[in-house]
């Protein structure tokens, strides 16, 4: 399991700095395409371009850790807010379900011209939808975006619905819909890619009585995008 310190932090020069505008105020809507899996509580961050909450291909800092695995953003709140990001956190009041939105209204950018968002999927075992330092256009309007489905590469993917999801438990925390299977044996008991990566969606089965996963391939099986966002700049 990868547990480092804090938000990865960009090296690169600020090459784009000149073309993105501060002070800007956004609406950003934000819709769960899927058929069968829930959100949990949605991070949406307005930041500079040295900061990311997640990154393609490196290694899970322990703030994304904590919410790939069990939903819990406040890590990531803080780490960002002190690198001077202006978050939304958790604009659904809960559970986003599917096919179902919500809108943070008049988000203050203040000098930030980079958006990012972030949540758990469940049930599984560490993927989170993820949308990573989207450069905010400086003209005015509406631009639509649409969120692949990321593996943290923390944990590995056994789709067992234990209760888990504390940093370090393997396991899914909860099936909100209540609509899986119980006494799985487990889809895997190892996972090669430990790097943020492009999540395979889930295995599932269809024996709620056991077999290997305690998802249900008719329900909770994806292909990306799993979000549609909507962002109007004002």
């Amino acid at each position: 399991m990868k547990t480092n310190s804090i938000l990865a932090i960009s090296t690169l020069p600020l090459l784009l700095a000149s073309s993105i505008a501060s002070a800007q105020v956004l609406d950003v809507k934000v819709t769960n395409l899927t058929q069968g899996m829930f959100f949990t509580p949605l991070l949406v961050s307005a930041h500079d371009n040295s900061l990311h909450l997640f990154e393609s291909g490196e290694s899970a800092t322990s703030e994304l850790t904590a919410m790939a695995e069990g939903g819990d953003i406040s890590g990531l709140v803080t780490a960002s807010e002190a690198l001077g990001a202006v978050n939304s956190e958790n604009p659904a009041a809960g559970l986003l379900s599917p096919s179902s939105s919500t809108t943070v209204s008049d988000l203050n950018t203040g000098s930030n011209g980079y958006l990012s968002i972030t949540a758990m999927l469940l049930p599984t075992n560490d993927g989170f939808v993820g949308l990573d330092s989207w450069a905010i256009p400086e003209e005015a309007g509406t631009y639509t975006l649409f969120l692949n489905a990321y593996d943290a590469g923390t944990e590995v993917n056994d789709e067992i619905v234990n209760g888990g999801g504390a940093v370090g438990v393997v396991g899914i925390p909860a099936n909100p819909g209540a609509n899986g299977g119980t006494g799985a044996s487990g889809v895997t008991t190892s996972e090669s890619n430990q790097t943020v990566h492009i999540h395979r969606g889930n295995v599932g089965d269809t024996d709620n009585a056991g077999g290997v996963s305690d998802v249900d391939s008719r329900i909770h099986r994806w292909l990306n995008p799993v979000a549609k966002v909507v962002v109007t700049v004002k």
